[in-house]
């Protein structure tokens, strides 16, 4: 089964035969095909017609960002398992008020619910239970709002100051060269923030991954807009499984003193993952996607990165008005 997430950084990748490899001005090395789930590409990469045409035949995607990191775009092999019947399902849930604003506000919830388990869970430790307690009321006073709005943007400014919250909780716990003090993006101004931007570009990048193996169309979305030039669905479902797994990674990687200076580049208010950094983050990714859990439906174990097609399979079943959708909310 494909698990391996490569990350490749300036160089070019060839094809001979059926072989793949990268070389840059470091290494060279053959890319296991056979392995490789996703390809992530930093800076510049360089290849032929013949290893996209070969890549997209063995299902693999690359996606692609730019110097500083920030995401740009993806080569997405040509969909073999699309439904006329589920993406015409899918667009009449998007153009449908009642039945779009359904789904977006369970894509909040989830999201809400995942939030809770991480605070309820930090609040354990007594230095921080009422600080993280008063956070964790006023979150849940804001969610109780959520079945009285009218439109998709005023979810979107609860689910904003659900999150605005959270960071702020975050920020009670977290090692002051790591707090997170206002949520920045382009470019992230500190360690906290740079990591968060990391992380949540290589959620956006797996769910579409994962939505690429189901009859799923990634370009219609219920709480996101749908723009062109990107694929706004990912980000809904990213919004469920960012705290099940990218917050809970950045918090080990501080927690656990697992990061240096040195896996950082640049300085306050312009700051990016060094090469150092960008590895480090993507073994811990790697090694939580393959993580196992029980799953108390399917009664068996199940990988983290199973879990993401599952709610995929999930949110189908309820287009097709198979089964009302439910969104993952952590029981472990």
């Amino acid at each position: 089964m494909k698990s391996e997430y490569y990350i490749l950084q300036d160089g070019y990748l060839k094809r001979k035969e059926n072989t793949v490899y990268f070389q840059n001005k470091e290494e060279k090395r053959l890319l296991p095909i056979n392995k490789i789930y996703s390809i992530y590409a930093y800076g510049k990469l360089s290849f032929s017609s013949g290893v996209v045409s070969y890549l997209a035949k063995n299902g693999i995607p690359i996606h692609f960002f730019n110097y500083y990191g920030f995401y740009e775009g993806s080569m997405y092999p040509r969909e073999t398992l699309i439904s006329g019947d589920l993406v015409i399902n899918q667009s009449s849930h998007y153009l449908d008020d009642a039945k779009r604003k359904y789904l977006a506000g369970k894509f909040i919830e989830g999201a809400c619910g995942n939030i809770l388990k991480n605070l309820r869970y930090y609040s354990r430790n007594d230095e921080y239970h009422q600080q993280l307690n008063d956070f964790i009321g006023r979150i849940e006073a804001e969610i109780v709002k959520l079945p009285e709005t009218d439109s998709i943007p005023s979810m979107m400014n609860i689910e904003g100051r659900l999150r605005g919250l959270y960071y702020q909780a975050l920020d009670e716990i977290l090692p002051e060269e790591y707090m997170i003090v206002k949520r920045t993006r382009r470019p992230p101004d500190n360690k906290m923030n740079t990591l968060i931007s990391f992380g949540n570009s290589l959620m956006y990048t797996t769910v579409l991954s994962e939505i690429y193996n189901t009859q799923l169309n990634p370009t219609i979305s219920y709480l996101h807009e749908p723009f062109e030039r990107r694929f706004s669905l990912s980000l809904d479902v990213s919004e469920i499984f960012k705290p099940i797994i990218i917050d809970r990674i950045i918090m080990k990687l501080v927690n656990k003193n697992m990061l240096d200076d040195n896996c950082f580049r640049g300085e306050i208010g312009d700051m990016l993952l060094s090469e150092k950094g960008k590895k480090i983050f993507l073994q811990e990714y790697n090694d939580k996607l393959g993580t196992t859990i029980k799953h108390k439906g399917l009664n068996r174990k199940v990988s983290y990165k199973r879990l993401i097609r599952l709610e995929l399979y999930k949110l189908s079943k309820h287009i097709l008005g198979v089964e009302e959708y439910k969104p993952l909310v952590m029981w472990w």
